[in-house]
Protein backbone atom coordinates (compact mmCIF):
# COMPACT_ATOMS: atom_id res chain seq x y z
CA UNK A 1 0.00 0.00 0.00
CA UNK A 2 0.95 3.89 -0.60
CA UNK A 3 0.16 6.51 1.21
CA UNK A 4 1.22 10.03 0.80
CA UNK A 5 0.19 13.67 -1.30
CA UNK A 6 -1.87 13.35 -4.37
CA UNK A 7 1.18 15.07 -5.91
CA UNK A 8 3.66 12.29 -4.84
CA UNK A 9 1.54 9.33 -5.26
CA UNK A 10 0.97 10.73 -9.32
CA UNK A 11 4.88 10.84 -9.37
CA UNK A 12 4.78 6.50 -8.94
CA UNK A 13 4.55 4.49 -12.16
CA UNK A 14 0.92 2.37 -12.18
CA UNK A 15 1.43 -0.69 -10.51
CA UNK A 16 -1.05 -3.03 -8.51
CA UNK A 17 -0.33 -1.52 -4.95
CA UNK A 18 -3.43 0.17 -3.55
CA UNK A 19 -2.82 4.05 -3.32
CA UNK A 20 -4.41 6.10 -0.14
CA UNK A 21 -4.14 9.95 -0.31
CA UNK A 22 -3.32 11.68 3.24
CA UNK A 23 -6.43 12.57 5.46
CA UNK A 24 -7.63 15.85 6.23
CA UNK A 25 -6.71 17.21 9.02
CA UNK A 26 -3.67 14.24 9.30
CA UNK A 27 -2.44 14.41 12.54
CA UNK A 28 -6.10 13.91 14.25
CA UNK A 29 -6.70 11.32 11.77
CA UNK A 30 -3.07 9.25 11.64
CA UNK A 31 -3.40 7.34 14.05
CA UNK A 32 -6.97 5.32 13.04
CA UNK A 33 -5.45 5.14 9.59
CA UNK A 34 -2.17 3.17 10.91
CA UNK A 35 -5.08 0.78 13.09
CA UNK A 36 -6.92 0.40 9.96
CA UNK A 37 -4.22 -1.07 7.64
CA UNK A 38 -2.10 -2.71 10.81
CA UNK A 39 -0.40 -6.23 9.27
CA UNK A 40 -0.01 -4.61 6.01
CA UNK A 41 3.36 -3.27 4.06
CA UNK A 42 3.26 -0.16 4.07
CA UNK A 43 5.10 2.55 1.22
CA UNK A 44 4.68 6.10 3.11
CA UNK A 45 5.84 8.66 0.30
CA UNK A 46 7.69 12.14 1.28
CA UNK A 47 9.39 14.72 0.14
CA UNK A 48 13.28 14.96 0.93
CA UNK A 49 14.34 13.86 4.30
CA UNK A 50 10.89 12.51 6.01
CA UNK A 51 13.10 13.70 9.27
CA UNK A 52 13.62 17.10 8.41
CA UNK A 53 10.53 18.53 9.42
CA UNK A 54 8.80 15.56 7.83
CA UNK A 55 6.46 12.76 8.31
CA UNK A 56 8.56 10.48 9.37
CA UNK A 57 9.13 12.34 12.75
CA UNK A 58 5.43 12.18 13.39
CA UNK A 59 5.77 8.38 12.12
CA UNK A 60 8.43 7.80 14.68
CA UNK A 61 6.72 9.47 17.27
CA UNK A 62 3.29 7.64 16.56
CA UNK A 63 4.90 4.03 16.32
CA UNK A 64 8.41 4.23 17.18
CA UNK A 65 11.10 3.69 15.31
CA UNK A 66 12.20 0.20 15.19
CA UNK A 67 9.20 -0.17 13.19
CA UNK A 68 9.79 2.20 10.37
CA UNK A 69 12.72 2.04 7.71
CA UNK A 70 13.60 5.45 6.44
CA UNK A 71 14.96 6.00 3.42
CA UNK A 72 15.88 9.58 3.22
CA UNK A 73 16.71 11.72 0.10
CA UNK A 74 18.23 15.17 -0.16
CA UNK A 75 15.97 17.99 1.81
CA UNK A 76 14.96 21.03 0.84
CA UNK A 77 17.50 22.71 3.33
CA UNK A 78 20.53 20.62 2.00
CA UNK A 79 19.12 21.71 -1.97
CA UNK A 80 18.76 25.44 -0.97
CA UNK A 81 22.36 25.20 0.63
CA UNK A 82 23.58 23.89 -2.57
CA UNK A 83 22.01 26.55 -4.99
CA UNK A 84 22.99 29.16 -2.66
CA UNK A 85 26.57 28.11 -1.53
CA UNK A 86 25.64 28.66 2.18
CA UNK A 87 27.36 26.70 4.52
CA UNK A 88 24.22 24.50 6.05
CA UNK A 89 25.24 24.32 9.53
CA UNK A 90 25.58 28.22 9.63
CA UNK A 91 21.95 28.62 8.64
CA UNK A 92 18.67 28.82 10.74
CA UNK A 93 15.81 26.93 9.94
CA UNK A 94 12.17 28.42 10.68
CA UNK A 95 9.33 26.61 9.69
CA UNK A 96 5.69 28.27 8.54
CA UNK A 97 4.29 25.01 7.86
CA UNK A 98 1.28 25.26 10.10
CA UNK A 99 3.02 28.28 12.15
CA UNK A 100 1.71 31.68 12.40
CA UNK A 101 4.46 34.34 10.79
CA UNK A 102 5.31 35.83 14.14
CA UNK A 103 7.50 32.65 14.70
CA UNK A 104 10.03 35.23 12.61
CA UNK A 105 10.43 37.85 14.88
CA UNK A 106 12.84 36.27 16.98
CA UNK A 107 15.43 34.76 14.62
CA UNK A 108 14.94 37.96 12.40
CA UNK A 109 18.63 39.50 13.52
CA UNK A 110 20.88 41.50 11.44
CA UNK A 111 23.63 39.24 9.45
CA UNK A 112 21.57 36.22 9.96
CA UNK A 113 21.08 33.69 6.88
CA UNK A 114 17.31 32.14 7.25
CA UNK A 115 15.78 29.22 5.35
CA UNK A 116 12.18 29.45 5.52
CA UNK A 117 10.19 26.52 4.68
CA UNK A 118 7.25 28.35 3.49
CA UNK A 119 3.25 27.25 3.25
CA UNK A 120 2.38 27.91 0.16
CA UNK A 121 3.00 30.36 -2.83
CA UNK A 122 2.13 33.38 -0.66
CA UNK A 123 4.39 32.89 1.88
CA UNK A 124 7.41 35.01 0.67
CA UNK A 125 5.35 38.05 0.52
CA UNK A 126 3.90 37.51 3.96
CA UNK A 127 7.68 36.79 5.05
CA UNK A 128 8.83 39.95 3.05
CA UNK A 129 6.17 42.26 4.59
CA UNK A 130 6.79 40.89 8.13
CA UNK A 131 10.75 42.10 7.39
CA UNK A 132 10.07 45.55 5.96
CA UNK A 133 8.12 45.91 9.05
CA UNK A 134 10.65 44.84 11.20
CA UNK A 135 13.34 47.87 9.71
CA UNK A 136 14.96 45.16 7.94
CA UNK A 137 13.55 45.65 4.49
CA UNK A 138 17.17 45.47 2.98
CA UNK A 139 17.54 41.98 3.70
CA UNK A 140 18.05 40.27 0.69
CA UNK A 141 15.34 37.44 -0.51
CA UNK A 142 15.63 34.56 -2.61
CA UNK A 143 12.85 32.18 -3.29
CA UNK A 144 13.73 28.77 -4.45
CA UNK A 145 10.96 26.88 -5.89
CA UNK A 146 10.11 23.11 -6.81
CA UNK A 147 13.72 22.08 -5.73
CA UNK A 148 15.13 19.14 -7.72
CA UNK A 149 12.50 18.94 -10.48
CA UNK A 150 12.32 20.09 -13.78
CA UNK A 151 10.06 23.07 -12.90
CA UNK A 152 12.93 24.56 -10.27
CA UNK A 153 13.17 27.85 -10.29
CA UNK A 154 14.04 30.83 -8.56
CA UNK A 155 12.83 34.11 -7.77
CA UNK A 156 15.33 37.48 -6.51
CA UNK A 157 14.48 40.82 -4.65
CA UNK A 158 14.98 42.81 -1.48
CA UNK A 159 12.27 42.59 1.29
CA UNK A 160 11.24 46.82 0.73
CA UNK A 161 10.50 46.17 -2.66
CA UNK A 162 9.69 42.41 -3.54
CA UNK A 163 8.64 42.54 -6.92
CA UNK A 164 6.78 39.11 -6.89
CA UNK A 165 3.01 38.98 -5.31
CA UNK A 166 3.12 34.74 -5.71
CA UNK A 167 5.61 31.97 -5.98
CA UNK A 168 5.32 28.05 -7.14
CA UNK A 169 3.74 26.54 -3.87
CA UNK A 170 6.23 24.60 -3.06
CA UNK A 171 8.69 26.90 -2.42
CA UNK A 172 11.69 27.69 0.33
CA UNK A 173 12.56 31.00 1.25
CA UNK A 174 16.69 32.48 1.59
CA UNK A 175 16.91 35.66 3.69
CA UNK A 176 19.95 37.25 4.39
CA UNK A 177 19.37 40.10 7.50
CA UNK A 178 19.85 43.19 6.49
CA UNK A 179 18.86 45.95 9.36
CA UNK A 180 18.61 49.12 8.65
CA UNK A 181 20.54 52.14 10.72
CA UNK A 182 17.99 52.85 12.88
CA UNK A 183 16.25 49.12 13.15
CA UNK A 184 16.51 48.10 17.14
CA UNK A 185 18.17 44.62 17.77
CA UNK A 186 16.80 42.62 20.70
CA UNK A 187 19.15 39.83 22.02
CA UNK A 188 18.28 36.23 23.25
CA UNK A 189 19.60 36.71 26.41
CA UNK A 190 17.35 37.51 29.25
CA UNK A 191 17.23 41.15 30.25
CA UNK A 192 15.36 42.94 27.19
CA UNK A 193 14.20 46.66 27.41
CA UNK A 194 11.31 47.33 29.49
CA UNK A 195 9.93 48.94 26.66
CA UNK A 196 10.31 46.13 24.38
CA UNK A 197 7.12 45.28 26.18
CA UNK A 198 3.62 46.64 25.72
CA UNK A 199 2.85 46.97 29.69
CA UNK A 200 0.41 49.03 32.45
CA UNK A 201 3.37 49.17 34.67
CA UNK A 202 2.63 45.36 35.90
CA UNK A 203 6.27 44.27 34.51
CA UNK A 204 9.18 42.27 35.83
CA UNK A 205 11.44 45.07 35.71
CA UNK A 206 14.71 44.35 33.05
CA UNK A 207 18.00 44.20 36.04
CA UNK A 208 15.05 41.74 37.79
CA UNK A 209 13.76 39.90 35.16
CA UNK A 210 17.45 39.21 34.69
CA UNK A 211 18.06 37.98 37.59
CA UNK A 212 14.89 35.71 38.02
CA UNK A 213 15.50 34.13 34.94
CA UNK A 214 18.91 33.32 35.84
CA UNK A 215 17.43 31.81 38.68
CA UNK A 216 15.18 29.63 36.50
CA UNK A 217 18.20 28.39 34.46
CA UNK A 218 15.77 27.82 30.92
CA UNK A 219 17.27 24.43 29.92
CA UNK A 220 16.15 22.86 25.87
CA UNK A 221 12.75 21.62 25.98
CA UNK A 222 11.50 22.25 29.50
CA UNK A 223 8.14 23.90 30.29
CA UNK A 224 8.02 27.24 32.73
CA UNK A 225 4.53 28.14 34.62
CA UNK A 226 4.70 32.34 34.88
CA UNK A 227 1.79 33.09 37.46
CA UNK A 228 0.61 36.29 37.90
CA UNK A 229 2.62 37.10 34.47
CA UNK A 230 1.30 40.27 34.24
CA UNK A 231 2.82 41.57 30.18
CA UNK A 232 4.41 38.12 30.04
CA UNK A 233 7.85 39.28 30.14
CA UNK A 234 9.67 36.40 32.45
CA UNK A 235 7.71 33.47 29.93
CA UNK A 236 8.42 35.48 26.65
CA UNK A 237 11.83 35.48 27.73
CA UNK A 238 12.12 31.97 28.99
CA UNK A 239 11.11 30.70 25.47
CA UNK A 240 12.84 33.08 23.45
CA UNK A 241 15.97 31.06 25.12
CA UNK A 242 15.86 28.46 22.75
CA UNK A 243 13.01 27.40 20.59
CA UNK A 244 12.21 23.91 22.17
CA UNK A 245 11.33 25.94 25.31
CA UNK A 246 7.70 26.27 26.30
CA UNK A 247 5.49 28.17 28.40
CA UNK A 248 2.14 29.15 29.98
CA UNK A 249 1.44 32.71 30.95
CA UNK A 250 -1.55 32.65 33.96
CA UNK A 251 -3.20 36.09 34.32
CA UNK A 252 -6.30 36.70 35.72
CA UNK A 253 -7.39 40.24 34.01
CA UNK A 254 -8.40 39.87 30.06
CA UNK A 255 -7.04 42.80 29.06
CA UNK A 256 -3.26 41.64 30.46
CA UNK A 257 -3.86 38.61 29.12
CA UNK A 258 -4.49 39.68 25.54
CA UNK A 259 -1.53 42.44 26.09
CA UNK A 260 0.61 39.09 26.51
CA UNK A 261 -0.36 37.58 23.41
CA UNK A 262 0.35 40.50 21.51
CA UNK A 263 3.90 40.87 23.20
CA UNK A 264 4.72 37.11 22.62
CA UNK A 265 3.58 37.43 18.68
CA UNK A 266 5.96 40.87 18.34
CA UNK A 267 8.72 39.04 20.48
CA UNK A 268 9.01 35.78 18.28
CA UNK A 269 6.72 33.65 20.50
CA UNK A 270 3.75 33.28 19.36
CA UNK A 271 3.32 29.51 20.80
CA UNK A 272 3.01 31.11 24.63
CA UNK A 273 -0.24 29.30 26.12
CA UNK A 274 -1.73 32.27 27.87
CA UNK A 275 -4.63 31.32 30.69
CA UNK A 276 -7.26 33.78 31.52
CA UNK A 277 -7.62 33.00 35.14
CA UNK A 278 -6.65 33.15 39.15
CA UNK A 279 -4.65 31.11 40.59
CA UNK A 280 -4.51 28.58 41.86
CA UNK A 281 -7.75 27.74 40.31
CA UNK A 282 -6.23 28.36 36.87
CA UNK A 283 -3.61 25.96 37.15
CA UNK A 284 -5.71 22.55 37.32
CA UNK A 285 -4.87 20.55 34.03
CA UNK A 286 -1.79 22.64 33.04
CA UNK A 287 1.44 20.59 31.28
CA UNK A 288 3.86 19.55 34.91
CA UNK A 289 6.41 22.68 35.08
CA UNK A 290 9.94 22.18 35.39
CA UNK A 291 9.82 25.29 36.66
CA UNK A 292 7.72 28.12 38.05
CA UNK A 293 7.62 31.47 38.41
CA UNK A 294 5.51 33.72 40.58
CA UNK A 295 5.41 37.19 39.97
CA UNK A 296 1.87 38.02 40.97
CA UNK A 297 -0.44 36.67 43.75
CA UNK A 298 2.13 34.89 46.19
CA UNK A 299 0.14 36.21 48.86
CA UNK A 300 -2.90 34.30 47.21
CA UNK A 301 -4.01 31.29 49.42
CA UNK A 302 -3.07 28.17 48.07
CA UNK A 303 -0.60 29.58 45.18
CA UNK A 304 2.56 28.28 46.15
CA UNK A 305 1.72 25.09 47.59
CA UNK A 306 -0.18 24.14 44.38
CA UNK A 307 3.35 25.24 42.48
CA UNK A 308 5.18 23.85 44.43
CA UNK A 309 3.61 20.51 44.32
CA UNK A 310 2.76 20.60 40.58
CA UNK A 311 6.85 20.97 39.72
CA UNK A 312 9.11 18.15 38.89
CA UNK A 313 11.70 16.99 40.94
CA UNK A 314 14.75 18.70 39.88
CA UNK A 315 12.68 22.26 38.90
CA UNK A 316 13.09 25.52 40.14
CA UNK A 317 10.67 27.57 41.90
CA UNK A 318 11.33 31.75 41.98
CA UNK A 319 9.18 33.68 43.52
CA UNK A 320 9.06 37.53 43.30
CA UNK A 321 8.11 39.94 46.74
CA UNK A 322 7.56 43.57 46.30
CA UNK A 323 5.39 44.70 49.48
CA UNK A 324 5.90 43.67 52.98
CA UNK A 325 3.20 41.06 53.04
CA UNK A 326 4.68 39.15 49.74
CA UNK A 327 7.73 39.50 52.02
CA UNK A 328 6.60 37.73 54.85
CA UNK A 329 4.75 34.91 52.82
CA UNK A 330 8.35 34.46 51.01
CA UNK A 331 10.17 34.51 54.09
CA UNK A 332 7.84 31.68 55.42
CA UNK A 333 8.56 29.58 52.82
CA UNK A 334 12.21 30.08 52.58
CA UNK A 335 11.76 28.82 56.25
CA UNK A 336 9.92 26.04 55.32
CA UNK A 337 11.72 25.04 52.17
CA UNK A 338 15.01 26.54 52.15
CA UNK A 339 16.47 27.54 48.77
CA UNK A 340 18.19 30.66 48.27
CA UNK A 341 16.93 34.19 49.08
CA UNK A 342 18.59 37.92 47.59
CA UNK A 343 17.05 41.03 47.78
CA UNK A 344 18.21 43.57 44.68
CA UNK A 345 17.71 47.31 44.84
CA UNK A 346 18.66 48.81 41.78
CA UNK A 347 18.95 52.66 41.07
CA UNK A 348 19.20 54.71 37.80
CA UNK A 349 20.77 57.90 36.96
CA UNK A 350 18.39 60.64 36.18
CA UNK A 351 18.65 64.63 35.93
CA UNK A 352 18.06 65.98 38.81
CA UNK A 353 17.97 70.02 38.32
CA UNK A 354 21.30 70.49 36.11
CA UNK A 355 23.11 67.18 37.25
CA UNK A 356 22.41 64.15 37.69
CA UNK A 357 21.72 61.95 40.66
CA UNK A 358 20.51 58.23 41.36
CA UNK A 359 16.80 57.55 41.76
CA UNK A 360 16.14 54.20 43.59
CA UNK A 361 13.60 51.27 42.29
CA UNK A 362 11.19 49.48 44.65
CA UNK A 363 13.36 46.29 46.24
CA UNK A 364 12.82 43.55 45.01
CA UNK A 365 13.28 40.22 47.54
CA UNK A 366 14.06 37.27 45.25
CA UNK A 367 13.32 33.69 46.65
CA UNK A 368 14.68 30.51 44.47
CA UNK A 369 14.25 26.68 45.55
CA UNK A 370 14.72 23.45 44.06
CA UNK A 371 13.18 20.38 43.93
CA UNK A 372 15.24 17.53 44.48
CA UNK A 373 14.89 13.88 42.50
CA UNK A 374 13.45 13.07 45.99
CA UNK A 375 10.78 15.57 45.53
CA UNK A 376 11.38 17.50 48.85
CA UNK A 377 13.61 20.85 48.69
CA UNK A 378 17.78 20.78 48.19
Amino acid sequence: MLIGGPRQLDLVPPSGAERVAWPSPLLAALPGLIDEHAGRDVCVLASGDPMFFGIGSTLARLLGPGRLRVLPHLSSLSLACARLGWPAEQVEVVSLVGRPLAVLNAPVQPGRRLIVLSADGATPSRVAGLLTARGYGASKLIVLSDLGAPTEARQDGTAAAWPHTTSAALNVVAVECAAGPDTRALPLVPGLPDDAFEHDGQLTKREVRAVSLSRLAPLPGETLWDVGAGAGSIAIEWMRSHPSCTAVAVEGRAERAERIRRNADALGVPGLRVVEGAAPAALDGLPRPDAVFVGGGVTAPGVVEACWAALRPGGRLVANAVTLESEAVVGQWYGRLGGDLVRLAVQRASPVGGFTGWRAMMPVTVWSVTKSPQGDAS
